[in-house]
């Protein structure tokens, strides 16, 4: 089965939406564990136990890797369509 320049320009579109989706989710990660961050120093400094924030803030970080390495992925799968679709 061959695939039209249509249909690959169409899959070259969605990985670039993804990657759009991807960048988002990753600043807002970003976000997430700086706050995160700044409520741990919070409940550290009024003397309260911060170990199940900082447990929070470990699997945060664990995500966030996981979604750069997702992004890797999106832009491998991008620059293979690109070699398909031909110059734009």
């Amino acid at each position: 089965m061959t695939i039209s320049l249509a249909e690959w320009t169409e899959q070259l579109d969605t990985e670039r939406r993804h990657l759009i989706r991807a960048d988002r989710d990753i600043e807002e990660g970003s976000q997430r564990i700086r706050d995160q961050e700044d409520r741990i120093r919070e409940l550290s400094a009024g003397g309260h136990d911060a170990g199940q924030a900082e447990r929070l803030a470990e699997v945060l970080k664990q995500t966030l890797t996981e979604w750069l390495r997702h992004r890797v992925l999106i832009e491998q799968r991008i620059a293979y369509l690109r070699q398909q679709v031909g110059p734009e």
